[in-house]
């Protein structure tokens, strides 16, 4: 299974329109639509039901699914198992203690040291 297919198969799941979850994705509608047929050709089973009034999923869709979240909800629980623990000495700064120079600002005048 292509992931842009399941992507774009699991936003419209979770709309439950095209319209919706094209404009989540950023594609066009028609992009959306093309993408699932393709999953579903690829899987060989309708996954919404096209002859209902409103998009609906059938009990194959609802499993594709319910298995999707469960694979997105463990990579997002192995991602935060791998982040470092916060923690650690903070470190000064080692800047001359003057805020930088920014081009075209007028420079600030300096009168000359008398001695």
């Amino acid at each position: 299974m292509d992931g842009k297919h399941v992507r774009a198969f699991t936003a419209a799941a979770e709309h439950l329109h095209f319209a919706h979850a094209a404009r989540e994705l950023g594609l066009s509608r028609a992009t959306v639509v093309a993408s699932v047929k393709d999953l579903e050709a690829e899987l060989g089973y309708p996954l919404f039901d096209y002859n209902a009034p409103t998009t609906t999923l059938t009990d194959a869709g609802e499993k594709l699914l319910a298995q999707t979240r469960h694979e997105r909800e463990r990579s997002a629980a192995a991602a935060r198992a791998t982040v470092a623990a916060p923690g650690g000495k903070a470190k000064a700064s080692k800047g001359k203690g003057r805020a930088p120079a920014v081009k075209g600002a007028q420079r600030g005048v300096r009168k000359r040291q008398g001695r």
